[in-house]
């Protein structure tokens, strides 16, 4: 009885493990990268990306991917057209806080 417990223990513990490392990391850090439609348009959207503190390059890696993931699952490509994008110069990006803030749009929208 005791090896079941402790193999279920055991189990358990590699799966917690397991679950944490299949977080995406950016420049070795991991964001919180939050993504919403505009005027309910589903093509034009935000991503607010935190804490930039962490590394500007990773949160702007963090931004693109989840705009990226947006647009492939909404409209089948990974295009993205910047009109606040992570490639800008550092002193052009929108950073409130320890938030970035970019925007951008998917082509091929309603």
């Amino acid at each position: 009885m005791k090896l079941w417990t402790g193999l279920a223990l055991c189990v358990g513990l590699l799966a917690g493990c397991t679950a944490a490392d299949d977080r995406i990391l950016f420049d070795g850090q991991s964001y919180r990268a939050k993504l919403r439609k505009v005027d309910r348009q589903f093509d034009t959207f935000t991503v607010a990306v935190s804490p930039v503190s962490r590394s500007l390059k990773g949160a702007r890696e963090a931004g693109k991917h989840e705009a990226t993931v947006y647009c492939v699952s909404q409209f089948g490509s990974s295009d993205v057209i910047w009109t606040a994008g992570p490639d800008a110069a550092d002193d052009m990006l929108a950073i409130s806080g320890d938030t970035l803030l970019l925007q951008g749009k998917c082509p091929g929208g309603r």
